[in-house]
Parts: structure tokens; C-alpha cells; sequence
């Protein structure tokens, strides 16, 4: 069985711990712009959307088709 030296233990070690804390500051980032001043504004461009396709597919079916 290889061993491995002090080095390699710690270039082995250090890119999941990069990852975790990238990660972990992406969710805390997520979590606190959920909300806040934005929010209505975030809320009624997610509506209009909504309601554009909701749109979009009720013009479809309403349309006959073509053979």
C-alpha cells in the first residue's frame, strides 16, 4: 500500500473543501435574496411570463389545425 506524504494529503484534501465552501456561500447567498426589496418586482416578471405562455398555448389550441 502507498502512503502519502504531508503534501499530498493536503492537495488531496483541498478541492472538496474549496468546493464546500463555495457551495456553502451559495446557499446563504440564495437564502438571503429570497425576498426583500426585489421581491414583487422578481414575483410580477414571473407572472408575465406565466401569463404570456399561458397565452401563447390557448391561441394554439384555439387555432384549428391544418391536414
Amino acid at each position: 500500500m502507498a502512503t502519502l506524504g504531508g503534501m499530498d494529503y493536503i492537495s488531496a484534501i483541498v478541492p472538496p473543501l474549496v468546493m464546500a465552501v463555495l457551495f456553502t456561500f451559495l446557499i446563504v447567498t440564495i437564502v438571503k435574496n429570497q425576498g426583500g426589496a426585489n421581491k414583487a418586482k422578481e414575483d410580477a416578471a414571473v407572472d408575465a411570463a406565466f401569463a404570456a405562455a399561458e397565452a401563447a398555448r390557448a391561441a394554439r389550441a384555439a387555432t384549428p389545425e391544418e391536414h
